[in-house]
């Protein structure tokens, strides 16, 4: 199976198309990497396992989520994402997105 490029990078502002928060991505999976039980119970729009799958800090809030490609679009508010773990995984904030010059494992 072909993979094709993923459409976020590490650091991009994204806004979920079907719950409407911003956030920023700190990670990605060429594919779905979770469990078949957490699919079945939370992807309920039965996203394609087979494309990109994004580890997203969600703006105002303290929790993280998981999300598939298509349901995310690229936000270009340019306003930074308020969330705690930003200090942690990255460097800066510019050009409306984040930046980590340091590897994080």
């Amino acid at each position: 199976m072909k993979q094709d490029q993923a459409k976020f990078s590490v650091g991009q502002l994204v806004n979920h198309k079907l719950f409407g928060y911003r956030g920023v991505v700190f990670d990605a999976d060429p594919e779905f990497q979770g469990s078949e039980e957490w699919y079945e119970q939370v992807a309920r729009s039965r996203p394609p396992k087979d494309r990109p799958w994004y580890h997203v800090l969600v703006d105002g809030a303290t929790h993280t989520t998981y999300v598939a490609e298509r349901n995310l679009s690229s936000d270009d508010t340019g306003k930074p994402i308020d969330h705690p773990a930003v200090e942690n995984l990255f460097d800066g904030f510019g050009e409306g997105g984040y930046v980590r010059s340091r590897s994080v494992n």
